[in-house]
């Protein structure tokens, strides 16, 4: 892949991984569009990129989700690289949560209903240029689940499994797809987990060179480590992710 010169759709940009993957495109001399629900963040995200495009949308409503995928066809018809990275992570134990209806409704929508609806609006978009890829954020949560977040898990591993399969429908086509797999990672959804974090930037560089290389899964991390344990003593990696 090419690094440069991409018109590039960025959700969830202006904290955490996002910002970070913002912070290095736009590096590289891309054009950045990037989504956040949160209209503040991404005043604060102009004032520190001037020439990046921001649009307001809530990924939890399908309304808005749609409105974002019309206002992209219209109005950025040169996209060529979609990278859904906005997620929400909720906590809690199904027998004393009471809100779990909502909950359960908004993880679901916002790590994996609506990345998939992103990707197949604007894939129009992406089958006509070169150099044209989706790039999903996953986690090593989709391997072996944390007791305290079942829902986030099932959409992390829908993601994988979604991002293996189109990967396949689309292999014969100039559209690539990759998978960012982090481990624990310092960002605002971790906030209060003191131990075994990496930062943004360490991700982002690892994802990078994996990016230019073609490289579809990054397994960053501790998410290598994960994975062998997995697949040679799944028992142990369940006991180790179980109390995240």
């Amino acid at each position: 892949m090419e690094i440069s010169g991409n018109t590039i759709l960025i959700t969830g940009g202006t904290s955490g991984i996002g910002l970070e993957l913002v912070r290095q495109f736009y590096g590289f001399d891309n054009h950045l569009i990037v989504v956040s629900g949160n209209q503040s963040n991404l005043r604060e995200l102009n004032h520190q990129f001037p020439e990046i495009k921001t649009l307001r949308c809530d990924l939890s409503n399908d309304v808005s989700v749609h409105n974002l995928i019309e206002t992209c066809l219209t109005e950025h018809p040169e996209i060529n690289i979609i990278i859904n990275n906005a997620g929400v992570q909720h906590n809690y134990f199904w027998t004393e949560e009471k809100d779990g209806f909502a909950k359960i409704e908004n993880e679901i929508r916002i790590n994996f209903t609506t990345p998939m609806k992103i990707i197949y609006g604007l894939l129009p978009l992406l089958t006509v240029r070169e150099n044209s890829a989706v790039v999903n954020v996953s986690s090593g949560l989709a391997f072996a689940p944390k007791k305290m977040a079942p829902i986030y898990c099932a959409t992390k591993s829908a993601i994988h499994i979604g991002s293996k399969a189109l990967r396949y429908q689309l292999e014969a086509s100039n559209v690539k797809v990759f998978e960012i797999i982090p481990p624990l990672v310092e960002t605002p959804m971790t906030s209060g987990r003191e131990k075994g974090k990496i930062s943004p930037k360490r991700l982002v560089d690892e994802f990078m060179a994996n990016f230019k290389n073609n490289n579809f899964e990054s397994n960053i991390g501790k998410t290598k480590l994960l994975r062998l344990i997995q697949r040679i003593a799944p028992k142990v990696a369940d006991n180790i992710l179980k109390n995240g």
